[in-house]
């Protein structure tokens, strides 16, 4: 099967004009672009520039202007003073007139169809039309600009697409959640969705999509200050890089705390699988150390130490006070190694960016400012399932949920035991009414 062809670029238009400057026909032209003769001839046609003739008389392009003496053409009186109507300031003679043409050469009714190669063209004082490569290539950006920028779904399959695509977003699915479940069946695609938004076809506006407004102004650096805390030593961002190149096919989780409006009460412990973003949830009553050590003691407890082992081999965290105590959470109380904790750099968050890029879909629930104490693990476990069951672009159009191996035993005990159940995609709700 013959390759589909590539569009005309500005490069061929000009190959093109040279050509016409060169009296070459649309035949030699098309064999050097390797097109048909036809391509070239609408090329032409399409994309030429008009040129006005110099005409003195009230830009009056009839080849009888200078010449003709009739008046009183439109009949509104104005032969009574004399005028002619070729010279007419109010209306254009030539509108009315039935004697009116063109002043247009010959030349432009054939092959090649501009003025490129006539030698007598500085001195016509006929329209003309010539062929330019680079307007020519913006008269066509624009003309399939224009053609683009229409709604072409129209009548009922609008209305269904409309309400549809509202009921979706009104439950808090991203667009691109949308799509991953629902783009091969949906009448067009998402930047089109996106275009339709912006030109008011829907029923949804920009300020229904989260993601429209735009992000705050970044603060300007700081000086990086290294913490003076113990429990660096040894795991600073560039020993979790060492031990990563030197044992990479251990799991990397990220780990993280979300807190409410209150400096005091319930935080929110997440930790995330590098490899399938799914993302753990745990409420704890307080942001304190012992309480994250409490909480290791409790996974370890309930899903054995080897498979502990097996999930947070290498954990990767920030400074937070709340995660100083590097060794209790490394090994246990008798002695035997669980995890291996390693720390960000400081005001580097990025190191761990896809943690923080997934809280985002936590405050699209939790929004910021509001208090944790209503929450209980019944409410966490609904908000985590939804999330992990939210399809996303960046993972081949799947939810994390979906990217678990079926063979990975440690993860079906951990799914288990924290009652983690996938939601079916039309089901998936990312708003704060979930949990009312």
């Amino acid at each position: 099967m013959e390759p589909k062809r590539r569009q005309m670029n500005v490069t061929d238009r000009i190959v093109i004009e040279m050509g016409l400057y060169a009296n070459r026909s649309f035949n030699q032209i098309a064999k050097t672009l390797n097109r048909h003769s036809k391509t070239i001839q609408r090329e032409v046609l399409n994309n030429r520039t008009f040129i006005p003739g110099p005409f003195m008389l009230n830009n009056n392009d009839c080849k009888y202007s200078r010449t003709c003496v009739l008046r009183n053409i439109c009949e509104d009186g104005c032969s009574e003073f004399g005028i002619r109507c070729r010279n007419c300031i109010s209306r254009r003679c030539y509108d009315h007139c039935y004697r009116y043409k063109p002043r247009r050469c010959s030349y432009l009714e054939h092959p090649p169809y501009v003025c490129n190669h006539c030698y007598q063209r500085r001195a016509c004082t006929n329209n003309k039309y010539m062929y330019i490569g680079k307007q020519a290539d913006e008269i066509s950006r624009k003309r399939r600009s224009e053609s683009r920028s229409h709604i072409h779904v129209r009548g009922q399959e609008l209305r269904d697409f409309d309400e549809f695509i509202t009921q979706q977003i009104m439950k808090g699915q991203p667009i691109s959640h949308i799509y991953a479940e629902h783009g091969d069946e949906l009448p067009v695609t998402m930047r089109t969705l996106y275009n339709y938004i912006d030109s008011g076809a829907m029923t949804v506006k920009n300020i229904d999509l989260r993601r429209k407004v735009g992000y705050r102004k970044r603060r300007k650096k700081r000086a990086k200050t290294v913490p003076k805390q113990s429990c660096r030593v040894g795991r600073t961002y560039e020993d979790f890089l060492r031990f990563t190149s030197e044992h990479p096919d251990l799991r990397i989780v990220q780990m993280d705390t979300v807190r409410g409006s209150k400096k005091k009460g319930p935080v929110i412990l997440t930790m995330l699988f590098v490899d399938t973003s799914v993302m753990l949830m745990f409420l704890l009553p307080d942001g304190k150390a012992q309480t994250v050590v409490n909480l290791f003691d409790q996974l370890t407890a309930a899903l054995g130490l080897a498979t502990f082992h097996d999930l947070f081999p290498v954990i990767l965290t920030d400074n937070g006070s709340e995660f100083k105590y590097a060794n209790a959470l490394e090994k246990m109380m008798t002695g035997e190694s669980r995890c291996n904790l390693f720390y960000c750099d400081p005001l580097a968050s990025w190191q761990k960016g896809e943690l923080e890029k997934n809280h985002e879909y936590i405050r699209y629930i939790l929004p910021k400012g509001r208090d944790f104490s209503d929450l209980n693990d019944e409410k966490i476990i609904r908000i985590m399932n939804h999330i992990n069951s939210t399809k996303r672009m960046g993972i081949a159009r799947k939810s994390p949920y979906e990217l678990i191996h079926p063979e990975d035993l440690a993860m079906k005990i951990l799914m288990k035991e924290l009652k983690m159940d996938i939601i079916p995609p039309d089901d998936v709700h990312l708003m704060p009414t979930l949990i009312r």
